[in-house]
């Protein structure tokens, strides 16, 4: 799938982010078109969620809302626990954790995965569910 003309929605992500937007609202941005939420409450539903989980430095505000979609997706009434876990677990995999805080380096001096990465990476493992 494509976000903006000739980009990945990850692209299209990283873009966001670089527009002053946190991790979260720039994967659930990149993926508007198909969520029927407008960009106001996208951009509210995502605000808490930057620097892991509202300054934190806890859970990746791109795996949240990679969660987020999932549910806005998928949810018809059903348990999404199976799905959730199995996107953690791929992302963890991909970037090396899943908490924002290792992910940049700032816990262990060691950075692991770039924001820009994690919200690629967010984009790319829900592009693969599709």
């Amino acid at each position: 799938m494509k976000g903006m003309i000739g980009m990945t929605r990850g692209e299209t992500a990283a873009g966001i982010k670089h527009q002053g937007r946190n991790c979260a609202q720039a994967v659930l941005l990149a993926f508007a078109d198909v969520l029927g939420k407008s960009e106001e409450e996208l951009l509210a539903l995502g605000a808490c969620f930057g620097t892991g989980m509202g300054t934190l430095n806890a859970t990746c505000g791109a795996l949240c809302a990679a969660q987020m979609i999932q549910g806005l997706r998928g949810f018809s009434g059903r348990p999404m626990s199976a799905e959730a876990k199995r996107l953690h677990d791929r992302f963890e995999q991909l970037c090396g954790s899943t908490d924002c805080g290792e992910l940049k380096g700032v816990k262990g001096g060691r950075m692991l995965c770039s924001c820009d990465d994690c919200v690629k990476n967010a984009c790319l493992l829900l592009e693969a569910e599709d």
